[in-house]
């Protein structure tokens, strides 16, 4: 049965103009994603994103299972790897989820770690071409064109979905480098910006993407490490291996690694200091106890 939803787009979204959401993180058990789904619809988050990282859960099938597990809540898949996965299937993947929970999915597509796809055979003669090539077809599927692509990466000889959905969701990209981030602004109905990233940083990413034909509508997710706790140390031990690890990958000190930490109010300034330069959606990837506690806090400190 479809199930149909008129409220993809929250009050309390509209409210401040920054939409609010938690990653459904990779470690924790696939089993309970539904019950945590579940809750932070209660608490009144917009938006709950799921991994899809090599050996850990699929992105497509969580997401199917928290949008069944929910009625309002807003679902992103961040990120699937282009090297992965056929556009042709992909978008016959997201067509199902689409038609079945309307206005309640954002597709995430990206590079992919490259070390990661070399694993499993699947580096790519050109990370950006075949991006480019992927989004592109996705997106000309899931408007229930019929594609020809001929690309350096990619091949599809007049494919089309027999059930394309009614309201198409949004199909964004998962990038970081710069010529990466004009790509993004050029096919991408949005951009996802890695953990780490500051206010700083998401400007010269909404520079970047609209130096590629991005208009107003390109929209700009922004991920974040959280931690909120009254006592600052222990929040930051709580994110200590998660700003390590990022600061090893972004090539910068620890301590340069943004976060969404601290009291509630101060992790709300941050909040705030992301939607300042440019971000549509704030996703708190929250680490220590209580995840879902801790996102409650910073929703009330947003007044929500």
């Amino acid at each position: 049965m479809t199930r149909t939803s008129t409220t993809a787009t929250t009050p309390t979204a509209a409210r401040d103009g920054v939409r609010i959401g938690v990653m459904y993180d990779r470690d924790w058990a696939p089993e309970g994603l539904p019950a945590f789904a579940r809750e932070v619809e209660a608490l009144g988050a917009d938006d709950l994103w799921v991994v899809e990282d090599l050996g850990w859960n699929g992105g497509v099938s969580a997401a199917a299972v928290a949008l069944g597990a929910t009625e309002r809540l807003r679902v992103g898949i961040g990120i699937t790897p282009a090297p992965l996965r056929s556009p042709a299937l992909l978008a016959m993947e997201l067509a199902t989820l689409a038609r079945v929970f309307p206005g309640r999915l954002v597709a995430g597509i990206g590079h992919g770690v490259r070390e990661w796809m070399s694993a499993v055979g699947l580096a790519p003669r050109s990370p950006l071409a075949l991006l480019e090539e992927t989004i592109g077809s996705v997106r000309a599927l899931l408007r229930g064109e019929r594609v020809e692509v001929e690309g350096r990466e990619v091949r599809l000889d007049g494919i089309r979905l027999v059930h394309p959905p009614a309201e198409v969701p949004p199909v964004v990209a998962g990038v970081v480098r710069p010529r990466s981030l004009e790509l993004s602004g050029r096919v991408a109905d949005g951009t996802v910006i890695a953990e780490g990233h500051g206010p700083a940083e998401v400007r010269a990413a909404r520079e970047a993407v609209a130096g590629g034909g991005a208009g107003p509508a390109h929209t700009m997710t922004v991920l974040a490490f959280a931690c909120v706790d009254e006592d600052p140390d222990r929040a930051a031990e709580a994110l200590r291996p998660l700003t390590e690890g990022q600061a090893a990958w972004l090539g910068r000190p620890a301590e340069e690694v943004f976060t969404v930490s601290g009291r509630p109010e101060e992790a709300a300034g941050r909040v705030r200091d992301l939607a300042a330069a440019g971000a549509d959606t704030v996703v708190l990837r929250v680490a220590g106890a209580e995840p879902a506690r801790q996102l409650g806090r910073v929703l009330e400190a947003l007044g929500r």
